[in-house]
């Protein structure tokens, strides 16, 4: 069960990592919405899942996930560098569906006729 004190650590860790990410020059993260939906941080801080959301993107998330887990390296030292810690967590970078499943929803429920009226209530 995560501590008080860990959550706090994957909190700021999160932080980090999105402004880590908004520096980036990789072309191929750049561009559209990218978006740090959650962290998953082992509690011996070896690993951390990355949950990310990208909208708008051509291509989808795939090559923005590619290119993030390419550049891991980049990312773990600099986590360490600015949180002050001596071993940041190697960081693997996945897609989170939610968002994009969220969007498809609501496009959904747009198309629906939603008024409101009864059908007894046309007449």
């Amino acid at each position: 069960m995560p501590t008080k004190n860990h959550e706090r650590m994957a909190q700021d860790m999160k932080r980090e990592l999105i402004a880590i990410i908004g520096e980036m020059k990789d072309p191929r993260v750049n561009g559209g919405l990218l978006t740090v939906t959650r962290l998953d941080v082992t509690p011996d801080l070896d690993q951390a899942k990355v949950y990310i959301s990208v909208m708008g993107r051509e291509g989808g998330p795939a090559p923005v996930v590619k290119a993030l887990n390419k550049a891991s390296g980049h990312v773990r030292t600099e986590v360490s560098r600015r949180m002050h810690i001596r071993k940041a967590p190697r960081f693997v970078f996945v897609t989170d569906e939610g968002a994009a499943y969220a969007a498809h929803i609501n496009e959904l429920l747009e198309k629906l006729d939603v008024s409101g009226q009864d059908s007894d209530d046309a007449e």
